[in-house]
């Protein structure tokens, strides 16, 4: 994945200590109810779409902007599905991050799914009873996204 200039300056002094960084993670439907995934080239899985949130961008913003760079889909989006701080990760170079994990369901208005940038290697629409193998991260987003209730959070709060 392509890392965005922000954080090569964050890098640049902090090395590789850990960096909490918001970022989204996208459900786009069409109007026949299928779902749009991409097929990532850093781990050659389908996935849902998603990506980092740019220093004052809103994860609205964030979300219609990832999908058009990764798919060129334009969509626009609906409402949060759930928000999730994630598990720490590390990468092979040792630089580690932790996501608070955004959510959104957006629906597509426009433009034809193909592969628009060097993270995918694959992209297109799946029914939902013919989904490629997917991770639980992405089902369970998938899942949230289907119904029209509260967002989903981590009830798991004491004080």
């Amino acid at each position: 994945m392509a890392t965005p200039d922000f954080i090569r300056d964050l890098r640049a002094t902090a090395g590789h200590q850990l960096l909490w960084l918001p970022g989204v993670s996208v459900i786009v439907f069409d109007d026949d109810g299928r779902v749009l995934l991409g097929r990532r080239v850093d781990t050659g899985r389908w996935s849902i779409i998603g990506g980092i949130c740019e220093p004052g961008e809103q994860p609205a913003a964030t979300a219609v902007r990832e999908v058009y760079e990764e798919t060129a889909v334009r969509c626009v989006a609906e409402r949060v599905v759930l928000v999730q701080a994630l598990d720490p990760v590390e990468y092979p170079n040792g630089d580690r991050c932790q996501f608070m994990d955004v959510t959104l369901r957006c629906r597509a208005v426009g433009g034809e799914a193909r592969v628009n940038d060097e993270e995918s290697l694959e992209v297109g629409w799946f029914p939902l009873d013919a989904l490629p193998e997917l991770e639980d991260f992405a089902l369970m987003r998938i899942k949230q996204a289907l119904g029209d209730g509260p967002a989903w959070f981590d009830p798991m709060v004491s004080l």
